[in-house]
C-alpha cells in the first residue's frame, strides 16, 4: 500500500482522538469528480454519552454523500465518530454536528444523515438533516434502518 501524501492516518497506527474538537479528518481528490455517485457509510455501533447522565448512548448512523471534488478518507471518519465515545451531548447535536463539519470540510455536492438512536426513558430518537435538495439524477437508496420497534 502507498501513503497517499494528503493523508495522515492511512496505513499509520494512530490514537483514538480525546473530543470531537481534535479529530482531524483527512480528504483526498474525488477519483470520478466528473461523475455523479452516492457514497455510503454506515455506523451499526456508534457511541456518545448523554450530556445529563454521563450514560451510554447508542445509535446506527447511515451517512450518505455525493461527492465533488474530495472523498472522506475512512480510517479519519473512523476516528472521529470514535471520538465521540466520551463526548457528553444530545442525540441531535451529535448527529447535525457530524453532518454539517462534513459538509463544511468536504464539501460534497450533497450530504444527509440519518442518527437512528436507541431508546433513553424508553423513547427511541430519530435524528435527520440533508444539505439541500439532492442533485438530479442522484440514485439514493432507502437508508434501509427500521423504525425501533422493541421485542416484539
Amino acid at each position: 500500500m502507498t501513503d497517499h501524501p494528503t493523508t495522515r492516518f492511512l496505513g499509520n497506527q494512530s490514537a483514538l482522538p480525546d473530543t470531537p474538537g481534535d479529530a482531524q479528518l483527512d480528504y483526498v481528490p474525488n477519483p470520478r469528480p466528473d461523475t455523479l455517485y452516492l457514497t455510503r457509510f454506515a455506523v451499526p455501533e456508534f457511541t456518545s454519552l448523554c450530556p445529563v447522565t454521563g450514560q451510554p448512548d447508542f445509535a446506527h448512523l447511515v451517512i450518505d454523500y455525493a461527492p465533488d471534488a474530495t472523498i472522506v478518507e475512512s480510517k479519519s471518519l473512523k476516528l472521529f465518530l470514535g471520538s465521540f465515545r466520551n463526548h457528553a451531548a444530545f442525540h441531535e447535536d451529535c448527529t447535525v454536528g457530524i453532518a454539517q463539519r462534513l459538509f463544511n470540510e468536504m464539501q460534497p455536492r450533497w450530504l444527509r444523515i440519518g442518527g437512528y438512536w436507541y431508546p433513553r426513558g424508553g423513547i427511541p430518537i430519530d435524528v435527520f438533516w440533508q444539505s439541500g435538495e439532492p442533485p438530479q439524477g442522484l440514485w439514493i437508496p432507502d437508508q434501509g434502518v427500521p423504525g425501533y420497534r422493541g421485542r416484539g
